[in-house]
């Protein structure tokens, strides 16, 4: 876990993709994709069917680790709008386990804005935690500071002749994106036009270790 500063507010990245606000135990985490396998073999794209269950055991085991009392789900945390009834029994249980041992709540995303049940927790499009607004897509016209994801981004370098691609942040000086902490969801290059318009400014791709951020300028 490494601790930084972001417009005042005190955080910690983890190195799987996820945000922890210490001063009130809230943890933070970005397109989930739960069901995102089933979804596709529904359209005879045959996945793995166990995405859902690894996803939220590793959600699961780090809330844990950080002692947690809080949960935000930043959008796109299921892959349709069906997705929570498609959960096997496992996932389902877990899932509802962990929303009703404490706060949950799930902004809504393109991908799972008309659903109802979510399994627990409560449903809103945006909040505001600690003069931090929480949305699932970053608004480059809106100024004040934001946590957001949407984009999946993932930083690629070159090291000793091959392509490595790590998750990674995306930070200017008012927005914050998180990477996709779902087993199974892609990544677009961190400095994608797309994702430099959407944090308006100069940005870095920052990758959390351990015990240190190691931080990328991103070439507008």
């Amino acid at each position: 876990m490494v601790r930084f500063s972001f417009c005042g507010v005190d955080l910690a990245a983890l190195p799987h993709g996820a945000l922890f606000l210490p001063g009130r135990r809230a943890l933070l985490v970005a397109d989930l994709h739960l069901e995102k396998a089933s979804w596709f073999a529904a359209g005879g794209q045959m996945l793995p069917p166990y995405d859902s269950m690894a996803t939220l055991t590793d959600l699961d085991r780090i809330a844990r680790d950080v002692d947690a009392a809080e949960i935000w789900c930043l959008g796109d945390s299921f892959h349709d709008s069906a997705g929570c009834d498609r959960l096997p029994a496992p996932a389902e249980a877990l899932l509802r386990r962990m929303a009703g041992a404490m706060r949950w709540t799930w902004i809504t995303g393109n991908h799972d804005a008309g659903m109802v049940d979510r399994c627990g927790g409560a449903v809103t499009a945006e909040a505001e935690v600690e003069g931090l607004l929480l949305r699932h897509e970053a608004d480059p016209a809106d100024p004040r500071p934001e946590l957001s994801g949407h984009y999946h981004p993932k930083l690629r370098v070159s090291m000793r002749g091959r392509q490595v691609a790590r998750r990674c942040f995306v930070a200017s000086a008012t927005k914050l994106i998180l990477p996709a902490f779902g087993a199974l969801t892609g990544g677009l290059d961190a400095g994608h036009p797309e994702i430099l318009r959407a944090v308006g400014g100069p940005a870095q791709a920052w990758v959390p270790l351990a015990d240190r951020m190691l931080r990328f300028p991103l070439a507008a």
